[in-house]
């Protein structure tokens, strides 16, 4: 296990895992505020070819209000990325940077309770795709 990260290798395609983790957040108070095709990005930008990967911007309101309250400087740090890479043979790669570590680098924000157990939900939701 990744202290900096919850990550899981699933069965799937990159838009449906994409589409089934927008909805699993949703009970436990996060949503997505940005999308980032960053394939379709390179190859647009730069004309160059990767895997299929998809960068979900997921934030959770309460916590970004209640962190942004001890510091602004959270504002640099929201949203908290969700990444969804196609690894073949019909897998998909999940990783998700734990907000404890996003936030670990404002001294000023404490890991709070609340931090902790949304942390802990989206470790579960993840784990459970």
């Amino acid at each position: 296990m990744s202290s900096l990260a919850i990550v899981i290798e699933i069965k799937g395609i990159v838009d449906q895992v994409c589409e089934k983790i927008t909805e699993a957040i949703k009970p436990i108070g996060f949503g997505i505020l940005t999308r980032i095709d960053l394939d379709q990005k390179f190859k647009e930008k730069l004309n160059e070819t990767t895997q299929r990967c998809v960068i979900l911007g997921a934030c959770n309101p309460k916590l970004a209000f209640e962190a942004y309250q001890q510091s602004t400087d959270t504002a640099l740090l929201v949203p908290c990325n969700i990444v969804v890479t196609d690894i073949g043979d019909g897998k998909v790669r999940v990783e998700a940077m734990r907000p404890s570590m996003r936030l670990n680098v404002l001294q000023d924000v404490a890991k709070s309770d609340s931090l902790m157990k949304a942390e802990r939900d989206l470790e579960t939701v993840i784990q459970g795709l």
